[in-house]
């Protein structure tokens, strides 16, 4: 990476990417067309939504998942679990 100057006069990083194959570059060019964004802005964009993704806390699923098993009022026991991991297998 080779750290560029932005306009408040911190550093950005810049990457290249190189062997695009040619399907997924003209996917890329699709998307930012219909994102109205260059495609290095809708290669940052993708870039970022993936961490993100890949940033959420477990604890905060978790809790999600328990409030929403409390609303619904669905609770599932252990022998149901076990069950449900066997059927279908030989």
């Amino acid at each position: 990476m080779i750290p560029k100057w932005n306009h408040i006069g911190g550093m950005m990083a810049t990457i290249t990417v190189k062997n695009i194959p040619d399907e997924l570059y003209e996917r890329l060019k699709l998307m930012a067309t219909a994102n109205r964004r260059s495609i290095n802005n809708e290669v940052i964009t993708l870039i970022e939504q993936a961490v993100e993704q890949q940033a959420e806390n477990p604890y905060e699923v978790l809790t999600r998942v328990r409030a929403l098993r409390e609303k619904l009022d669905i609770y599932v026991t252990e022998e149901e679990i076990n069950a449900a991991k066997n059927e279908g297998r030989p």
